[in-house]
C-alpha cells in the first residue's frame, strides 16, 4: 500500500482547506485510514480515522465539528476537509493505513503504512 497526501498550504485563521490522500494498492476494503498531524516539537497525534468498509469515523476532540474525514472507494481516495482553521492546526499532516474494519485505531503504532506529509500552516 502506497499513500500520497496532498493539499497542504498556507492559509489564514478561519479559512478552509481540503487534504487528499491517494491510496495505491488493495485498500478498498478491509482497511482503516487515518489522518495524523505533527506540530513542531510535538508528537504525532491522530486527527481522524475512517473505516473503508463501514464508513465509521473517529475525530480527535480538538477537531470535532470543524474537520470531516471521507473516502471515495471508487477512486481510492481519502479526504480531510478542514474548516474554521486555527493557528494551532499548523502541522505536517500524514495519512496512514492499516488492515481492519473497525475505525477506532488512534495510535501511531496501530498503522502500518504511511504517506509523506503535507504541511498546513495557519496564520493568525
Amino acid at each position: 500500500v502506497q499513500l500520497q497526501a496532498s493539499g497542504g498550504g498556507l492559509v489564514h485563521a478561519g479559512d478552509s482547506l481540503r487534504l487528499s490522500c491517494a491510496a495505491a494498492g488493495r485498500t478498498s476494503s478491509g482497511y482503516v485510514m487515518g489522518w495524523f498531524r505533527q506540530a513542531p516539537g510535538k508528537e504525532r497525534d491522530v486527527v481522524a480515522t475512517i473505516s473503508w468498509s463501514s464508513g465509521g469515523t473517529y475525530y480527535a476532540d480538538s477537531v470535532k465539528g470543524r474537520f470531516t474525514i471521507s473516502r471515495d472507494n471508487a477512486k481510492n481516495m481519502v479526504y480531510l476537509q478542514m474548516n474554521s482553521l486555527k493557528p494551532e492546526d499548523t502541522a505536517v499532516y500524514y495519512c496512514a493505513a492499516r488492515r481492519g474494519n473497525y475505525y477506532y485505531y488512534t495510535g501511531v503504532g496501530d498503522y502500518d503504512y504511511w504517506g509523506k506529509g503535507t504541511l498546513v500552516t495557519v496564520s493568525s
